[in-house]
């Protein structure tokens, strides 16, 4: 018969309930022996035992196989044991500070424990010395920033240059300084996710190109095609160029092992191979590996960084998780939420990219809830956020890719987020613009922030600019309601007249016939004026004066002025965008008109009575100058195309409720055109980068390119299909349009060249194809 166990403590601690709850566990699985356990569990029962004796926490390997032994919930009991053993750490004492970073990034006091990048430091430091200009690449988490601050900055400034480091923001020419020798600016992709001026981001890009000084910008990767869109930026990173890919397994090891042993410490051998082990092949790592040492740093026995501790921290791949997931739990209900709405007004929303992190001001955070202060202690202090006294920000991106939490937040709404985030930069706009009444909302951006945002979600400033911006609405309405009655005063006023006039004249129209004609003429006459002056502003108004002044009087004026009028278009502007309009195109039952606009958006229209049309949907997703727009031949589909290199098919079955189906990221430059074929199974790209691009639409979630058309010396402006779809024209700044024979679209074939004196613009053929 098994010996009863000893009695727990009386203490009431963590410790002793997590013992006590171990071994109600066991009761609850039946009450197996400590030896029958052992044979399920893998562990000797001696060392079971001890696990619930209550006398010191049981290691995490150790407690799991014994709760998978009794049935138990893993995940709860890993949790558990993880909380118990962050509380234990935190009352230690530490020894000093960590030689490890965790998720932020190197900076130049940090050199002295920046290691393992020695090769491509030394080609950085050559390639500035020869070039003005020099552009650094690399993916997320690969060390871009790191190599540029604890690297290159470093050792510059070591050599007396004047050096100064920024990073673009909302708003890059303030971060453009002046005067200096060597300028870095690192998280280059800033000015495409953030920046939201393209005016602001030529000049930017124009301005550091010019710079007296050298230059260097460090780019995330997949940024690298938006640099293209700049050619003074692509004539200055030509053989000007770094990638820093992943470290080597040598340079590895000496990034884990030179930071402890300088600092005092040891790292197990067992560590340091499985540290290389699970780095190997996998991109964007080095943050997730610097993070992970800084917990298994944590978990450290005595001077001895184990694997051991490594395991218990998550690893590479759980660290960072596991870490943002504990300081989340150990939140009050209340300081979650605030903690949601600080992640997510610091993560920028990618456009056919990764979502990337954004920094924001002080009073923005501070207004997400009443505990923010104590949510951003906790965050800071964990390394998840830096805080300094320019803003706050997400200390790395890797905890975007790696959280599942807030992976799951971001893709809950990303409508809303966008369009919550797009308010956010228009209240600092505004705010900085000394609440200008000119940067307020207006139309459908006031209209679509009202409807899709919550009061609970915005701060005090943002609350206020919506308020301004609906009263100055409302005030603009306002003024346009008493104009309006103003003019309708007048009609009345003159109808009046007439009816005066009218009476006068049948009451004396023996006696006084000729001065009652004298004084009808007169006033039509003024009537006339007025109708002449009102006909461009106001038609629908000048055609009723223009009406009573006829009637009133039948003289060569009046009839004249109504027939003018008349004659004249009648105009109806569609008012909505918020900038200039580029292309306006028609549906082929005449119902809907479609109009791409530099605000961004495309947006479509019911003309079906033309005197009153109405803004039935915004097209929203391009990041740039929408350049296109067209319909198919069932009026059913639309395609778009943007400065922002991209093309976008859509579903307007429905109008008022249309549906993106597929995003074309084609790292060409700017998309000036874009086609559907007759039978809608092809669609054709005009291209900046002197390319017509075919794509197979048949499945319009899943576009494929099946052939690319380089014939052309210049930008493609514009192409058009021929209506039996066998014939493709395109039209180039090289003074040429070209037929292509697209018979077989894998394939196309050059069937003639049409030379010009000077750019072709555009392309169209005749209804029966026998003309282009």
């Amino acid at each position: 018969m098994p010996r009863p166990e000893r009695p727990l403590d009386q203490e009431d601690t963590d410790l002793v309930a997590f013992a006590a709850d171990l071994r109600q566990l066991r009761v609850t699985a039946g009450g197996p022996t400590y030896r029958q356990l052992s044979a399920t569990a893998g562990y000797s029962p001696a060392v079971l035992s001890q696990a619930a004796a209550g006398r010191k926490l049981p290691s995490l390997a150790v407690t799991l196989a014994y709760v998978r032994a009794c049935g138990g919930d893993t995940e709860h009991w890993r949790a558990r044991w993880q909380a118990i053993s962050a509380a234990a750490r935190e009352g230690e004492a530490e020894a000093g500070p960590s030689p490890y970073l965790g998720l932020g990034s190197f900076q130049a006091g940090d050199a002295d424990r920046f290691f393992g990048r020695d090769q491509v430091l030394t080609e950085l430091l050559a390639l500035v010395e020869a070039r003005r200009f020099v552009g650094v690449f690399g993916a997320s988490g690969s060390g871009k920033s790191s190599l540029l601050r604890a690297g290159l900055v470093a050792r510059s400034a070591a050599a007396g240059q004047r050096v100064t480091v920024t990073t673009p923001g909302p708003h890059p020419l303030l971060a453009c300084p002046t005067g200096v020798d060597l300028l870095v600016v690192d998280q280059f992709e800033e000015v495409f996710t953030l920046c939201r001026d393209p005016a602001e981001r030529a000049e930017f890009v124009a301005a550091i190109v010019a710079a007296e000084g050298g230059v260097v910008i460090g780019v995330r990767a997949d940024f690298y095609g938006h640099c293209g869109r700049y050619p003074e930026l692509v004539a200055a990173l030509r053989d000007s160029q770094v990638l820093v890919g992943p470290m080597t397994a040598d340079e590895l090891r000496e990034a884990v092992l030179r930071p402890a042993v300088r600092a005092g410490y040891t790292v197990e051998t067992a560590l340091l191979s499985r540290l290389v082990a699970d780095a190997a092949g996998q991109p964007a790592v080095l943050p997730l590996v610097s993070h992970a040492l800084f917990e298994t740093w944590r978990r450290r026995r005595g001077t001895r960084l184990t694997l051991a501790g490594y395991e218990e921290a998550g690893g590479i791949r759980d660290a960072v998780a596991s870490t943002a997931e504990q300081v989340y739990l150990k939140l009050s209900p209340d300081q979650r939420e605030v903690a949601k709405r600080i992640f997510l007004r610091l993560t920028a929303l990618g456009e056919g990219t990764e979502d990337t992190k954004r920094r924001v001001s002080h009073e923005t955070v501070s207004g997400t809830g009443p505990e923010v202060g104590v949510v951003l202690e906790a965050l800071v202090r964990a390394r998840l956020l830096t805080l300094d006294r320019d803003g706050v920000e997400i200390t790395h991106e890797a905890l975007i890719r790696c959280w599942p939490r807030l992976r799951e937040w971001l893709t809950e709404d990303r409508d809303r987020l966008r369009a919550h985030h797009q308010l956010t930069d228009a209240t600092e706009v505004w705010r900085s613009l000394g609440h200008d009444p000119g940067a307020l909302y207006r139309g459908v951006r006031l209209a679509v922030a009202k409807d899709t945002l919550t009061e609970a979600s915005l701060t005090e400033q943002e609350h206020e600019f919506l308020a301004r911006s609906a009263k100055a609405e409302a005030d603009e309405q306002a003024t346009a309601r008493r104009t309006t009655r103003r003019l309708r005063q007048l009609v009345a006023l003159l109808t009046v007249l007439l009816v005066v006039a009218g009476t006068a004249m049948v009451t004396a129209i023996n006696a006084q016939r000729s001065e009652a004609e004298q004084r009808n003429i007169a006033l039509a006459r003024g009537a006339v004026r007025e109708a002449n002056a009102l006909s461009a502003a106001n038609p629908a108004l000048a055609r009723q004066i223009a009406l009573a002044a006829y009637r009133l009087a039948a003289i060569p004026e009046t009839r004249d002025s109504l027939l003018s009028i008349n004659a004249a278009p009648y105009a109806s502007r569609l008012t909505g965008h918020t900038a200039s309009v580029g292309k306006v195109v028609f549906s082929h039952d005449g119902r809907l008109a479609a109009t791409a606009s530099d605000d961004h958006t495309a947006m479509l229209w019911d003309i079906s009575a033309p005197h009153r049309p109405k803004e039935v949907a915004v097209l929203a997703g391009h990041s740039e100058a929408v350049l296109s727009v067209t319909f198919d031949r069932t009026d059913r589909k639309i395609v778009t195309s943007g400065a922002d290199g991209t093309v976008r098919l859509w579903d307007v079955a429905d109008p008022a409720r249309p549906r993106q189906t597929a995003a074309i990221e084609q790292r060409t430059g700017k998309v000036n055109a874009a086609a559907f074929s007759p039978d809608g199974q092809l669609l054709a790209t005009a291209n900046e980068d002197n390319t017509a691009r075919l794509w197979d639409i048949t499945d319009p979630q899943h576009p494929r390119q099946t052939s690319v058309i380089s014939r052309h010396t210049s930008i493609v402006s514009w192409l058009a299909f021929s209506p039996n779809g066998q014939l493709l024209a395109t039209a180039s700044s090289d003074n040429t349009a070209r037929l292509w024979d697209i018979t077989d679209p894998r394939s196309p074939r050059e069937r003639a060249v049409l030379s010009h004196p000077a750019i072709v613009s555009t392309v169209q053929f005749s209804p029966d194809g026998h003309l282009l």
